[in-house]
């Protein structure tokens, strides 16, 4: 007799609130390993076409850090507008100043799966600049990192 490979269903997945600090972590690191707390890649029950990943919320989206040479200035994040001239440019250096969320949510959401999976899966990110965040009914367990 065969086994049969158990897919994950919608309704019986449980889900668990994680809290991530990024202080002084590497924004790409981060990024990949709260992907994969999203997408539920770290559960045994992982299915690739299923949303079965738990929620996170990363405080002190601001202090954040970007390794490599030069990356502040050289790193640029374009927003384009659909009209004529409404390209948007803004520097990696400017993006932690004024939108650390934005740049933090923007770099998750580049390595989660393209398509109507991806957009369900990004609405359980939480970004906070500071400390504080809102969701402190959910009793979020403290979740470290190991890099």
């Amino acid at each position: 007799m065969q086994r049969q490979t158990t897919i994950a269903k919608p309704n019986e997945i449980q889900r668990k609130w994680y809290v991530v600090d990024a202080t002084d972590k590497p924004l790409g690191r981060l990024a990949s390993e709260v992907a994969v707390i999203l997408m539920g890649k770290n559960k045994p029950i992982y299915t690739p076409n299923v949303d079965c990943g738990d929620y996170v919320i990363v405080i002190n989206a601001n202090k954040v850090s970007l390794s490599g040479n030069n990356k502040l200035t050289n790193k640029v994040y374009y927003n384009v507008s659909g009209y004529n001239g409404g390209m948007r440019r803004r520097t990696a250096k400017e993006m932690l100043e004024q939108y650390p969320c934005e740049m933090m949510e923007r770099s998750v959401h580049g390595m989660l799966p393209k398509g109507k999976l991806g957009r369900a899966i990004i609405k359980k990110l939480f970004v906070y600049e500071g400390a504080e965040h809102k969701q402190e009914a959910q009793k979020p367990e403290v979740l470290e990192l190991k890099f």
